[in-house]
């Protein structure tokens, strides 16, 4: 009774709050010449404005898969997806690029920065793709809001791995979406570098105001969000 009642409250605190993303019955197949593997089978899931969301489960269970397709880069096979109450799994390409440039930002476990580009140039670089004039002054504070001040103009073979994901956590807040979503952020780092990477990332969400998902194999990691949704087999476990 005490656990049924405490589910209600959370339900009810829930739909309080401004509803961000919704999923509804989501299917991802992946097909090739020799079979079809069903990543996904039916997710439902709403995630609202100002929380922290922790994503767990095996290799392999599709958490990664699940959001790709909330940041418009896994198309699905079924189901929809609403931003805003705005659907946004029928938009075509281009329009995926703009809601993405405009409402999300990304950090993956492999840091993907461009070794040729500065610091700096790796930050500015997802507003120049959509089309912005690169902001110096925006990136330059973010950079100092990382702890890199002191590299700015240092290429991603002068940083350390988690100099290198620091950057990346830069690059992805350079224009203030309102999700972040971190996909296994600190897989590539020794334990040290991984504490501070997620303290940064909370400490930016909050100040940034951002929504964070946070996709994790570390259950004590997933403990710090708001809330905890298990992926199983491409299902969200009960």
């Amino acid at each position: 009774f005490q656990n049924t009642n405490f589910l209600m409250i959370s339900l009810m605190k829930n739909e309080n709050k401004k509803k961000l993303i919704e999923l509804e019955n989501i299917h991802v197949d992946l097909k090739s010449s020799f079979e079809t593997i069903n990543v996904l089978k039916g997710i439902n899931l709403k995630i609202f404005k100002n929380e922290s969301v922790g994503i767990i489960g095996e290799s392999g269970a599709g958490k990664s898969t699940l959001v790709m397709c909330i940041a418009g880069l896994e198309l699905i096979s079924k189901g929809k997806i609403f931003f805003k109450n705005s659907p946004i799994h029928n938009l075509n390409e281009d329009d995926l690029a703009i809601y993405r440039s405009k409402n999300i930002g990304v950090i993956f476990q492999a840091f993907n920065l461009l070794p040729s580009m500065t610091a700096l140039e790796n930050v500015n670089l997802p507003i120049e793709i959509a089309g912005s004039f690169k902001n110096n002054k925006m990136a330059i504070e973010l950079l100092t809001a990382v702890g890199l001040k002191n590299r700015i103009f240092h290429y991603p073979h002068q940083l350390s791995g988690g100099e290198q994901q620091r950057v990346a956590i830069a690059r992805s807040l350079i224009s203030n979406p309102e999700i972040l979503i971190a996909d296994e952020p600190t897989g590539n780092l020794d334990k040290r570098n991984s504490e501070d990477v997620i303290k940064l990332l909370f400490k930016l969400k909050k100040d940034f105001g951002s929504t964070l998902i946070l996709v994790t194999h570390d259950t004590s990691v997933a403990k710090l969000c708001d809330r905890i949704i298990k992926i199983d087999n491409g299902l969200i476990a009960e």
